[in-house]
């Protein structure tokens, strides 16, 4: 919360921008994207929803910036993690099941992240301009490039192939952080249904089966 009623100069609209975005940050440690209001971050950040709107166009434009900023921390993180897990002297195939072991894993302390990844495209890319949905497209896409040359590092194995490896992979993370978080009711079937537990998926175990899939047939496809 800013301690001024008007921002006044372009260092307190800043103020202001980053004051909206660290409150709606708290929020989604609390609650899933779709319980986040308008109304409730107005509230707690102090300000009219009008306010909130002169600064961001809508709830989504909000949750996408997020979405960069949450990313763009992985990413920087990525290499230190990758370096130490992965042994560059193994075969192509242990390489490939250590990267995607360390993809999975560097993701498992990271809910918000997958949380927005997961609503990228049915949610977060709709109630925003094409100036916005733009903007974000082109973060989203040096965010790629990073983890790209990242795994082409790793796994040269890929040739050119490793941005699309990439983008099917942070597309099978949102997939599967969403089938690994069922709903009460899944639960409750689970729980009187032992048979139906087989569909009961753990988010690490699932996407690195997935990933390692992914790169070892994108490294098939490549040297065909």
């Amino acid at each position: 919360m800013t301690n001024f009623q008007r921002a006044r100069s372009e260092e307190q609209r800043e103020a202001r921008r980053r004051a909206i975005l660290d409150t709606t940050a708290a929020m989604l440690e609390e609650m899933p994207i779709g319980e986040i209001s308008l109304n409730e971050l107005s509230r707690r950040v102090g300000l009219a929803k009008s306010n909130v709107l002169r600064y961001f166009e809508s709830r989504e434009a909000i949750l996408l910036e997020l979405l960069d900023r949450a990313w763009r921390q992985w990413v920087a993180d990525l290499p230190a993690l990758v370096h130490a897990g992965i042994d560059q002297d193994a075969p192509v195939s242990r390489r490939a099941e250590q990267f995607a072991a360390v993809i999975a894993g560097s993701l498992a302390q990271r809910r918000v992240l997958c949380d927005l990844l997961s609503a990228q495209a049915g949610v977060l890319e709709h109630n925003v301009s094409p100036q916005v949905a733009a903007r974000y497209k082109r973060a989203a896409v040096a965010n790629v490039a990073d983890i790209a040359a990242l795994a082409h590092q790793q796994l040269p194995e890929l040739g050119d192939s490793a941005p699309q490896l990439t983008a099917a992979m942070i597309m099978a993370v949102g997939a599967v952080w969403t089938h690994a978080r069922p709903s009460p009711a899944m639960l409750a079937a689970y729980e009187a249904d032992a048979s139906l537990t087989a569909f009961k998926l753990d988010f690490v175990t699932a996407l690195q089966d997935m990933l390692a899939t992914l790169i070892v047939g994108t490294i098939a496809r490549a040297s065909a």
